[in-house]
């Protein structure tokens, strides 16, 4: 599975981006699929995850509220709408693919990474 994240911006606090992950391959649908942020100086941290089904999400405490990840197996693509921005919402953001069914939090146990796309909000 290979990934491209696109969507990344410059925002001021309070606005909204939707950044996509496009996925080639036949096998999008049997991977669950997460997207993940890092900042100047910090570690990855996770964001968001939807099952393959699409049934079931996760968040982070932080974006819970302001942000929702959706997918389409169809288009074989992973959504990520981020409203309310926030300055500390600022990271390079990256998709992700992981070889299971449900959510999945730990970026261990994904499999494969999108390239990344570029954040930034001002204040």
């Amino acid at each position: 599975v290979q990934l491209q994240a696109s969507g990344g911006g410059a925002v001021q606090a309070g606005g909204s981006l939707r950044l996509s992950c496009a996925a080639s391959g036949r096998t999008f649908s049997s991977h669950a699929m997460g997207w993940f942020r890092q900042a100047p100086g910090k570690e990855r941290e996770f964001v968001a995850s939807v099952s393959r089904s699409d049934i079931s999400t996760s968040y982070a405490d932080s974006v819970k509220g302001r942000f929702t990840i959706s997918r389409d197996n169809a288009k074989n693509t992973v959504y990520l709408q981020m409203n309310r921005l926030k300055a500390e919402d600022t990271a390079v953001y990256y998709c992700a693919a992981a070889s299971a069914a449900g959510v999945v939090i730990n970026p261990k146990s994904y499999d494969y990474w999108g390239q990344g796309t570029l954040v930034t909000v001002s204040s």
